[in-house]
């Protein structure tokens, strides 16, 4: 899985992408540039808790993200933990991540 590591590169997702939020993870996304492969991003804010907390909201994220196949290979993903998501499953996530992919896909076409 190939991950945001710049934070040039993360910004430019954060500032321009397109969000959308479930009560389990928050997404950013943004399109490509023609030719590049897409790239995730792992989240999990200070505010959620201690290091224990919030690495164990980024390993759910992670094994979400490989259940859901992110990258797509289209699109920069930004996901963002929750409270909710130290508690769920990650199939539970996976799901909220293809609910979040759909509605970006309806709504925003491929600049989603």
């Amino acid at each position: 899985m190939e991950t945001i590591k710049s934070k040039r590169h993360f910004g430019r997702v954060f500032a321009q992408g397109h969000r959308m939020n479930h009560p389990l993870v928050r997404m950013t996304v943004l399109a490509t540039n023609e030719g590049d492969r897409g790239k995730v991003a792992f989240v999990a804010a200070k505010r959620l808790g201690n290091a224990v907390w919030r690495n164990r909201c980024k390993r759910v994220l992670r094994e979400a993200a490989r259940l859901s196949g992110l990258p797509d290979g289209e699109r920069d993903i930004i996901l963002f933990a929750t409270q909710a998501t130290h508690d769920a499953h990650p199939s539970e996530v996976a799901a909220a991540i293809a609910h979040l992919r759909a509605r970006a896909e309806r709504r925003y076409g491929r600049l989603a």
